[in-house]
């Protein structure tokens, strides 16, 4: 798949990996929608950096869990940049960190069915156009905590598993109509999501991964450049965590 000339909206792409992302594919030649909910500064820096190497790019707000919001976000793109012909699911909900026992059934839920809104509404809304010219590729970010989960990430194994399962039943149903639809799931990453995570934590983690180092969300963005090339590939998740464990 080509990316010069296509259109890209990636969803929470202010920053951390979602910012890699968008300008990656900007790298790459396509168009790209900066999408953010609260980072209104951190997409439009993102978006002056992409025009600044002579990209093309727009910084939209939306909340990718509210339907109508991410309809008019579609919409918005389309007429400014044009069709989507790439959509990249990289928005997060945030959690906490607690053992199952403790866990409150509402944050859960808000994990769970935020994430996967966010996906559900996106792919509604963006979908219909691929289908229009009958091609297009979905990327969603996961987690490997989705099949090598970790204490405290019971809601976030949860929501990145849905999303998993989400993605291989998009790609049985869309294949036949020339959409593409896989995930992408990062090890440990360094960002400011993890910015909190204790250094101890950190350097395990980079000990246990045969490269001997944490991510960066640029081995992220590399990856989704990677699967978007890859035509034959859909209904996949690749790892892209150094080897730290394989799927």
């Amino acid at each position: 798949m080509s990316m010069k000339g296509n259109v890209a909206l990636v969803t929470g792409a202010s920053r951390g990996i979602g910012a890699a992302v968008a300008k990656a594919l900007a790298a790459e030649g396509a168009a790209v929608a900066v999408n953010y909910f609260g980072s209104e500064a951190a997409a439009k820096a993102v978006v002056a950096e992409i025009q600044a190497a002579g990209g093309r790019a727009l910084a939209v707000r939306a909340d990718a869990r509210d339907r109508a919001q991410v309809e008019a976000m579609a919409a918005t793109v389309q007429a400014e940049l044009g069709p989507i012909g790439i959509l990249v699911l990289n928005a997060a909900v945030s959690f906490p960190m607690k053992g199952f026992l403790e866990y409150p059934w509402e944050a859960f839920e808000a994990k769970v069915l935020g994430e996967m809104g966010a996906a559900f509404h996106g792919c509604r809304a963006v979908v219909p156009q691929m289908l229009a010219r009958k091609k297009g590729a979905i990327i969603a970010i996961t987690s490997g905590l989705a099949r090598n989960p970790g204490w405290g990430f019971s809601a976030h194994s949860a929501a990145k598993a849905a999303l998993e399962g989400f993605v291989r039943a998009l790609a049985f149903e869309l294949g036949p109509m020339g959409i593409r639809v896989n995930a992408v799931a990062p090890g440990l990453t360094l960002t400011d999501a993890t910015a909190n995570l204790p250094e101890k934590n950190k350097q395990a983690a980079a000990e246990h991964t045969p490269l001997r180092r944490n991510g960066q969300a640029e081995d992220i963005a590399e990856a989704v450049v990677g699967v978007l090339r890859a035509g034959f590939v859909t209904g996949a998740t690749i790892p892209v965590n150094g080897g730290g464990y394989v799927f």
